[in-house]
């Protein structure tokens, strides 16, 4: 053997020296993976045929190997790794010729790239970043950071280090809003920098906060890494946990876990939530407690006087604490009682199917025994019982035809027991309630008579779906019935509208904040799935961004703002009224609704191509498309390229060693901390898109094959990544606030600057360890994305 190492070790050698060989050339990353794949593969291959790799496989026709198979051994589970002892003898890396590698090679890369780029199932969620992308592009160009730094700033500078907290509140904003890290740190160090040094902060505590704050689009939601990971984490889940059925003896994943084995992009922004708003706490945390300690290098910054008094602590919390949060109390309340709630009537016309035993119990003994490890005795034992009583039953009960007769009785009982009032009337005017209540609390010297109107509209609205809409009533008679109510509580609204602008804060972070609320209560509702939430956002931002243009330029933007309120009215159609017009009996409200809900959706269309065109005269949507044709680009050049890289490893049997290898550790918790520790340095040198699509795959069937719940692990990896753009020296959140900085900051104060983040990072990485429900108690209340 070559160097005394394995013909495969040299072969993995190889394949990654040609990678960071063609990173570090300054070729363009997204060319060079394909590039180093194709030349690693021909030196592999050439030293092949020179018969100077050479790898040694276990004999699997030895006594000693035989032996471990009828010991129960899965065979999967025998490497050289743990029975170091058993017979080996020589081959070729490929046994059949490079050539026949080769051809393999090229029908593996058509079929993936079929899969994963032209028309797989993953293509609809890839479609989300491209939208995603747009709409985190067009409003930074939008200069909402410009708006936010400054009322921000307002509002914390006085506080020690509070140009800092500002900046990490701005970040995790535009996190939420934009998710592009490089856009985020340009934008932030290009505002706020500058600002930052000349009330002398410290250049370190100015640059590490930038930077760490513009990486937090890398987790919180909608984040393109977590759209990417989740694309892959379905398969890899899927993929190891059937591997580790058949390594216990069982025949799939779904008899061993009771469970399919499935996981989401929706449910992955579920889960990522928490964690991000925790980073943002911990770095907010750090840049205050730094400030305490060292008042000279972040001293608070007084306002300059043009913010608005306030009327008082008292009427501040009354309004904006107290009456919320009563309202919001009153609505829970009216829900837990049952006076509030779903009203839907649907009556299946099948009868339910009976319920199968918990676990399955028709299993071999090797199968039992790992499922009782794995769930307990007493889960089994209360599914053998169950199998037992459904057997005596006479087997599964089927569905069959319900009655006329036994469908009548079924929508009267649905009808008795409905509750009064319906949810989306419930929350609709709850939600009008507080906006009612908030523009009190902006402007509490203002008449209040408007706004005790909308109230008083509020409540004649909830009492007469209570006492004069039936659960079965019809939805134009009760549209006409709350028509009158509606209008009075939108009178006392529009009242309220007039006086939030009023605020700055409001005024700024009002129109973002709701096309942010609608993209991701979309998505952590398990309303849609991201791909239709992202188009959503997109149409948005172009509109928002189109907005702000025409308020530049003194226009009106009535027409914008009409569109908008079309989008609202043609959702509001889809969801109280049945659309579908080719029933064979369409009530006339419905015929209407449908009228009025094509109209809304032309209008608008209307509206986004007008946004597109004030954006495109004013030289706003030309640079827009670009960027993100760039970036879509770059990110779909890079996953064709680590396909090639992949297949490479695949073909010389790369993969499949690195997985044995961590296999024979036989402690997933051990090899879950080995492949973070090995994420974290890969971090120092490669970007994550990289290591999304050249490590995740390799290791993914492995450390997805265990017991830990995949929500975790994805995020676990996500937030890892994260590190990536901060680790010196090469983290790209450095280099492009390097680019941005002025000259008296240098390279050495961001990397001291951005030390204790990474700190922070692996204090967030431990907590989430140690206190795994930050992951998933999100994910367990709401809807499956």
């Amino acid at each position: 053997m070559l160097f005394g190492l394995d013909g495969v070790e040299l072969g993995l050698i190889i394949v990654f020296l040609c990678l960071f060989g063609g990173i570090l050339s300054g070729f363009p990353v997204a060319f060079a993976i394909g590039g180093s794949a194709v030349i690693s593969f021909g030196i592999i291959a050439s030293l092949d045929s020179a018969g100077l790799l050479i790898h040694q496989a276990v004999d699997t026709g030895s006594a000693a190997y035989n032996a471990l198979v009828a010991q129960g051994v899965h065979p999967n589970a025998i490497s050289t790794f743990r029975y170091p002892e058993l017979p080996t003898y020589d081959t070729a890396l490929f046994p059949r010729g490079w050539e026949t590698a080769l051809d393999r090679n090229i029908s593996f890369i058509v079929n993936r790239m079929n899969e994963r780029v032209l028309a797989g199932q993953s293509i609809e969620t890839l479609l989300a970043v491209l939208m995603f992308v747009l709409m985190g592009i067009t409003l930074e160009r939008s200069r909402i950071a410009n708006d936010l730094l400054t009322t921000m700033a307002r509002i914390f500078g006085p506080l020690p280090g509070g140009l800092a907290v500002s900046v990490v509140v701005v970040g995790a904003f535009l996190a939420a809003s934009t998710g592009i890290v490089g856009a985020t740190v340009v934008t932030m160090g290009l505002l706020s920098l500058p600002t930052m040094l000349r009330n002398k902060y410290s250049p370190e505590l100015a640059t590490g906060v930038i930077a760490a704050s513009g990486t937090l689009g890398q987790i919180i939601p909608p984040s393109i890494v977590i759209v990417l990971l989740g694309t892959l984490a379905g398969d890899l889940y899927a993929v190891g946990q059937e591997q580790r059925a058949q390594m216990v003896g069982c025949s799939d994943a779904l008899t061993y876990l009771g469970e399919a084995a499935v996981v989401s992009v929706g449910t992955l922004f579920q889960a990522a939530l928490l964690p991000g708003i925790m980073l943002a706490v911990l770095y907010a945390a750090y840049a205050f407690g730094f400030a305490l300690f060292n008042p000279s290098k972040a001293p608070p910054v007084r306002g300059d006087g043009t913010a608005r008094a306030g009327a008082g602590r008292q009427s501040a919390l009354t309004w904006f604490v107290y009456v919320p949060t009563g309202v919001i109390a009153v609505a829970v309340l009216a829900v837990q009682l049952g006076v509030a709630g779903s009203q839907d009537l649907t009556v299946s016309s099948q009868t339910s199917q009976g319920e199968g035993a918990a676990l399955r119990t028709n299993v071999s003994d090797q199968c039992k025994a790992a499922m009782i490890d794995l769930h307990g005795q007493e889960k089994w034992d209360r599914a053998v019982a169950q199998q037992q009583a459904i057997e005596a039953a006479g087997g599964v009960q089927q569905s069959r035809q319900l009655s006329a007769e036994e469908m009548t009785q079924a929508r009267a009982d649905k009808i008795a027991a409905a509750p009064a009032i319906g949810t989306g009337t419930l929350i609709s005017f709850v939600l009008l309630s507080l906006l009612l209540v908030t523009a009190r609390g902006v402007v509490p010297g203002a008449n209040p008579r408007p706004l005790l109107i909308g109230g008083a509209g509020v409540a004649l609205a909830l009492l007469a779906d209570a006492l004069l809409i039936a659960p079965d009533a019809s939805p134009g008679r009760g549209f006409l019935i709350l028509a009158l109510p509606l209008a009075v509580t939108l009178y006392g609204v529009r009242q309220a509208v007039g006086m939030l602008g009023q605020s700055d804060l409001l005024r700024v972070v009002f129109p973002p904040l709701v096309l942010i609320v609608a993209v991701l209560g979309s998505i952590l509702g398990g309303i849609t799935n991201p791909t239709p939430a992202a188009a959503l956002g997109a149409g948005g931002a172009l509109m928002l961004a189109a907005y702000r243009k025409l308020k530049e330029e003194n226009s009106t933007g009535k027409t914008i703002i009409w569109a908008s309120f079309a989008i609202v009215v043609m959702i509001l159609a889809g969801v109280n009224f049945d659309l579908r017009i080719q029933r064979e009996t369409v009530p006339v409200e419905d015929w209407i609704a449908f009228f009025v809900a094509q109209g809304s959706y032309h209008f608008a269309m209307f509206g986004i191509l007008y946004s597109c065109w004030v954006l495109f005269r004013s030289g706003v949507l030309p640079p827009v498309v670009r960027e993100t044709a760039k970036v879509t680009s770059m990110v779909f050049t890079i996953l064709i390229g680590s396909q090639l890289l992949n297949l490479v490893v695949i073909s010389f049997g790369g993969e499949h060693y690195i997985q044995q290898f961590l296999r024979s550790f036989d402690d997933e918790v051990k090899v879950f901390l080995i492949v973070m520790l090995v994420l974290f340095i890969l971090g120092f040198v490669l970007d994550f898109l990289e290591i999304i699509y050249i490590v995740i795959p390799i290791v993914g069937p492995v450390i997805y094959g265990g017991a830990f719940d995949p929500k975790w692990v994805t995020i676990m990896i996500a937030v890892n990544l994260q590190t990536s753009f901060l680790t010196p020296p090469f983290g790209f959140a450095l280099f492009y606030l390097r680019g941005v900085a002025p000259k008296e900051v240098t390279t050495m104060h961001i990397y001291r600057g951005v030390v204790p983040f990474v700190v922070i990072q692996v204090l967030g990485l431990g907590l989430l360890y140690f206190f795994p429900g930050i992951v998933t108690i999100i994910p367990s209340l709401l809807p499956n994305g």
